[in-house]
């Protein structure tokens, strides 16, 4: 049973908290603007800008007076223009108060007539799909919620002990809209830290005393159970707590009644895939015990992962489909235990070691995080981006650099 706090249940309508000050990425239709794609999908702009200052002098001529008059138009006219620039290239500014910046968010990536999802990389066939909200679920993997249902369709997968050595998943969604997902179970800081780096909203039961406060303290998305019953239901064939389950034709209503409706976020760097020779073919990480830790076989005919766990396939319940995954990443990340000896915790702020398998191989690099709503940034060890194939990406923590094993 988890250490979950869980509050009385409250009227729905009255515990959704809208939030309209969600910036996303911008939709258009506009053919003249595809040529337009800033190098970067989020740019700071500093606003403190120190000038020089002029001791005041009265001149009380009206030849001086029109000087300055005229200055004074020919500024406005270059502001004007800029501002016109900036609504041509549909640059949106969203004013950040604590640090005195401007966010400017670039629009959906059009590639022959397709768009780039920013969560996965991959080309989608609508501006609307690629701009969908990024909505985290927390999903079990205790012995009795498997085989889970959702996974599969998943963008980015997160992968980390919650307490007693039992994992648990933050599946991230963005273009792919399944319609049945679960066990969902409670959340924890570290998973908390993870979905903010993608400006997503949380859906959980629950969760740790110390992840609850977060969510309040760090104006998390949320989706809690608790608050919004109506958005998930129980199935009769699992007992409880392992038989919570959503859908997004619930969770886009949600979201929507929520005002969350767009997610601002640096994307992973992406590439096309490039099979090569296969130095990596068996990969093993052991983040806890047997039953918990994930095997990966390199399958060269998808150049993908097929994901194992106690020695058996992990599939989706509904299809049957073998989860497989185009990268696999281990992040080496401080571990520890909290105060009462079962919960984990992890330090997720600062940077480390990491292991990226893709194309058949493995590319050792770095992983940062500036602070707890950043997002992850991944480095080679020329200290170049770490470019991520298209498609699903899973992302689980080790302690140890050497819980990381791999052969051909």
């Amino acid at each position: 049973m988890d250490d979950i706090i869980r509050p009385p249940r409250q009227n729905y309508k009255k515990n959704l908290p809208v939030n309209n000050d969600q910036q996303g990425i911008i939709k258009t239709d506009d053919p003249l603007l595809e040529p337009f794609i800033p190098p970067d999908n989020v740019e700071t702009i500093d606003l403190d800008i120190d000038e020089p200052k002029e001791e005041f002098k009265f001149i009380p001529k009206a030849k001086s007076f029109r000087k300055k008059l005229m200055i004074s138009v020919a500024i406005c006219t270059v502001l004007l223009f800029i501002a016109g620039l900036l609504y041509k290239f549909e640059i949106n500014p969203t004013v950040n108060t604590k640090s005195h910046t401007v966010l400017t968010v670039a629009k959906v990536v059009k590639i022959n007539n397709q768009f780039v999802a920013p969560l996965t990389g991959e080309l989608v066939s609508s501006a609307s799909l690629a701009s969908r909200p990024v909505t985290g679920l927390m999903i079990e993997n205790s012995l009795a919620a498997r085989p889970q249902s959702g996974l599969v369709d998943a963008g980015v997968v997160f992968e980390a002990v919650a307490e007693g050595g039992i994992t648990r998943f933050l599946a991230l969604y963005q273009e792919a809209q399944p319609q049945y997902i679960g066990p969902i179970r409670s959340t924890r800081p570290y998973f908390i830290d993870f979905a903010l780096g993608f400006d997503a909203s949380l859906g959980h039961v629950g969760g740790s005393p110390d992840a609850l406060s977060d969510i309040k303290t760090l104006n998390v998305k949320d989706l809690d159970e608790f608050y919004n019953g109506s958005s998930y239901w129980r199935i009769t064939s699992r007992a409880a707590p392992h038989n919570v389950y959503t859908s997004f034709a619930k969770l886009d209503a949600l979201n929507q009644a929520k005002g969350y409706t767009s997610s601002t976020f640096t994307p992973f760097v992406r590439k096309n895939d490039v099979p090569q020779t296969p130095t990596a073919s068996s990969i093993d990480f052991e983040i806890s015990g047997s039953d918990y830790n994930p095997h990966y076989q390199y399958d060269p005919s998808t150049n993908s992962y097929l994901r194992f766990q106690d020695g058996q396939p992990h599939t989706d319940q509904q299809t049957g489909t073998q989860i497989s995954p185009k990268v696999v990443i281990a992040l080496v990340m401080p571990e520890s235990l909290a105060a009462d000896k079962d919960h984990t915790i992890y330090a997720d702020v600062g940077s480390g070691k990491m292991y990226v398998f893709q194309d058949g191989i493995v590319s050792i690099g770095t992983w940062s995080k500036n602070n707890r709503q950043s997002q992850f940034v991944f480095k080679d060890l020329d200290g170049l981006p770490m470019k991520l194939n298209t498609g699903q990406t899973w992302i689980s923590i080790v302690g140890n650099a050497s819980d990381v094993t791999y052969k051909n």
